[in-house]
């Protein structure tokens, strides 16, 4: 079919969307990007706000596991804290990495996420429930009363605040990394990860001496309540980015952060006062979230069916490569083929598969009206590394 005449369906690839209009990809290992400069000037501003978040995330995990020693006394006695700490969050990050294995996010930002919960969410959490602790036990002089608000008011609105803040602050520097509801989720499950991996490493140094029965609870049986929590706010921000207006995110992260605190003042208050309702209510919710995360997951894998599928019409791919894109088994079976043919053909063939869904963002960003000034610079970069990758792993024609 000639790419210049459009389909009987109707369908027509925009002015210039041709083969012909893209040079062949030069030797070497092809690249997802092609120097603009737009893109240049989103690399430095991108670097330049890890390294921020990045630094003081480090310096606000440096301070608590400071405050951590000093309060234990000796540096071993940190060591097994960190150590039970790390089971829930490898829990809780091997959950993430299933979630986001379609369209993986930035590792860079990952971890810029992760520091922000960890170091900053934290340090100011700690800060502010203790000065509130001590201004309600002064003005009341009930400690018990001070606990409670603590708990049940200052906890959930600080930490969900701060946690969310890192979430809206990711989403504003590298709008161009969400693409809907699940990264907003992802992005916030890491930012709480952080939060909880620190803030667990406090509770066991603090209560060692019940540290059997408070790793089992905080653990083993709620690994994913801070995570639940901020889900909330990352769901609210990441839905805003498939909406028309630019400033959508400005009214639904309020109402997502609502949500979020609660949540979290209702486990903090009705819970630790009558656990049996973590089995009548926790739990049955923590399985109505795992099935509307399976539900996005599978929406965000028929979207890109649906915008690969425009690329389909155009020519630039076969519809079995659409099907094995788009399915577990096929992107399974896509990889074992490519290993057996050798380290280039697999790397190659992972290439294609992060490219083809970085392809299927980019245009869905267009369609929600979200393109940006250097979109067709963009998609012919990415048009030619499906081809130059594709030449690769199959063999077939001049890499």
């Amino acid at each position: 079919m000639s790419m210049h005449t459009p389909p009987a369906n109707g369908w027509s690839p925009r002015a210039g969307y041709r083969r012909t209009a893209y040079p062949a990809a030069a030797a070497g290992p092809p690249s997802l990007t092609e120097w603009t400069p737009q893109v240049a000037s989103a690399r430095r501003h991108s670097l330049i706000a890890t390294a921020v978040l990045g630094v003081l995330g480090g310096l606000g995990l440096l301070i608590m596991l400071v405050v951590v020693y000093l309060s234990t006394g000796e540096a071993s006695r940190l060591l097994t804290p960190v150590l039970l700490a790390a089971v829930p969050l490898t829990i809780v990050l091997g959950t993430v990495r299933w979630i986001d294995r379609w369209e993986p996010e930035p590792v860079g930002i990952l971890a810029a996420a992760f520091l922000w919960g960890a170091g900053v969410a934290t340090v100011v959490s700690l800060v502010v429930n203790t000065s509130t602790s001590s201004l309600v036990v002064s003005s009341t002089g009930s400690s018990s009363g001070a606990e409670f608000f603590s708990s049940v008011v200052s906890a959930p609105l600080v930490e969900e605040s701060t946690k969310g803040l890192g979430v809206l602050l990711i989403f504003l520097v590298w709008r161009r990394s969400f693409s809907g509801p699940v990264d907003g989720i992802v992005y916030a499950c890491v930012v709480a990860a952080g939060f909880a991996f620190a803030e667990n490493v406090l509770y066991f140094a603090t209560y060692s001496d019940q540290i059997v029965s408070i790793f089992i609870m905080r653990g083993i049986l709620s690994p994913f309540a801070h995570v639940t929590f901020t889900a909330c706010t990352g769901l609210a921000i990441g839905a805003s980015s498939r909406m028309r207006s630019s400033l959508a995110w400005i009214w639904t992260t309020p109402l997502g952060l609502v949500c979020a605190i609660v949540l979290h003042a209702f486990w903090n208050g009705v819970i630790g006062q009558a656990q049996v309702l973590y089995f009548l209510i926790e739990v049955p919710f923590f399985i109505g979230w795992v099935g509307l995360v399976v539900w996005l997951r599978w929406s965000e894998r028929m979207n890109i069916r649906a915008r690969l599928s425009d690329y389909q019409r155009a020519g630039w791919y076969g519809s079995a490569e659409i099907m094995m894109l788009t399915t577990s088994s096929g992107r399974s079976a896509a990889v074992r083929w490519a290993r057996s043919r050798g380290p280039q053909a697999l790397s190659a063939m992972k290439t294609f598969l992060t490219t083809s869904a970085a392809l299927a963002q980019l245009r869905q960003q267009a369609l929600d009206g979200h393109a940006e000034a250097d979109f067709a610079t963009r998609e012919a970069a990415l048009l030619r590394t499906v081809s130059s990758t594709r030449r690769v792993f199959t063999g077939v024609g001049p890499v």
